[in-house]
């Protein structure tokens, strides 16, 4: 399925080329921006789907600023997995509702200690093995029998879900080079209507619009997965051992790459 109406950042993760050959199966994993805005056509497109399984990375806050939509005719599991590192829109609401959007001081301060990407990617890597390796679980214990394959969101389906996305496919021995093109996709994706919304909440905020918050809200460069990847490599030998650190199993792990690999 090539998009669901009301999402600009969905697709499926499946044909991604392994490196011992083959391909990532299809219909098993899937990633998106978040369902706020879909359409009654796009909740019947997600209605046909094999997705079972919706895990969102949102905060409470985006979640209640914008409710994912979700179809009635059947069943779907919601797992709530909040990291709040990607919630751009949300640290910049709180940083102007503090009152310091009134001094240009403590913008220019808030402004110089923005991180990067590949240090945000770091992070959230660093505070959130468990929740990657749920994520992990719930892909492993999905089969072809009913609807439960995983759909991946948070607010734009690039950080959060990029990073999530990449720990799943490097895991079961993708391409890297593939993984980083497919996170690096988002950026095409999110552009036009989706990106401009964001760039002009965020100058709502009082923020000015550099180069360095560009890239945050609505940038995928393929070096900050990479770095990501490669911090992966140097601490745990690889995605794989990162997710057992938090918490999956070997026979876990297993299962995700039989369940991942066509």
């Amino acid at each position: 399925m090539a998009s669901i109406d009301g999402l600009y950042n969905f697709r499926d993760t499946g044909g991604m080329p392994l490196t011992g050959g083959g391909a990532t199966r299809s219909d098993v994993l899937f990633r998106s921006d978040a369902l706020a805005a879909l359409t009654p056509a796009g909740l019947d497109a997600l209605t046909d789907t094999d997705i079972g399984v919706v895990v969102d990375f949102r905060t409470p806050g985006e979640r209640q600023t914008a409710p994912d939509r979700l179809p009635s005719s059947r069943a779907f599991r919601v797992v709530e997995l909040s990291i709040l590192e990607g919630a751009m829109a949300e640290m910049a609401g709180r940083f102007v509702g503090s009152g310091a959007a009134l001094n240009p001081g403590l913008i220019a301060q808030a402004m110089a200690a923005l991180p990067t990407l590949s240090e945000l990617y770091i992070g959230m890597l660093q505070h959130g093995a468990a929740a990657f390796a749920e994520v992990a679980r719930l892909i492993a214990a999905s089969t072809d029998d009913e609807p439960t394959a995983v759909l991946v969101h948070c607010t734009a389906g690039k950080d959060r879900t990029g990073v999530a996305v990449a720990l799943m496919l490097d895991a079961v021995g993708a391409d890297r080079a593939a993984v980083i093109a497919d996170y690096a996709a988002s950026q095409d994706n999110l552009a036009g209507p989706w990106a401009d919304g964001m760039l002009q909440m965020i100058t709502a905020f009082g923020l000015p619009l550099t180069p360095e918050v560009r890239a945050l809200v609505t940038g995928t460069p393929p070096e900050a997965i990479a770095a990501a990847l490669e911090w992966t490599d140097a601490q745990f030998g690889g995605a794989g051992g990162y997710l057992e650190s938090g918490g999956l199993t070997g026979d876990e792990l297993a299962a995700l790459r039989a369940r991942l690999r066509a």
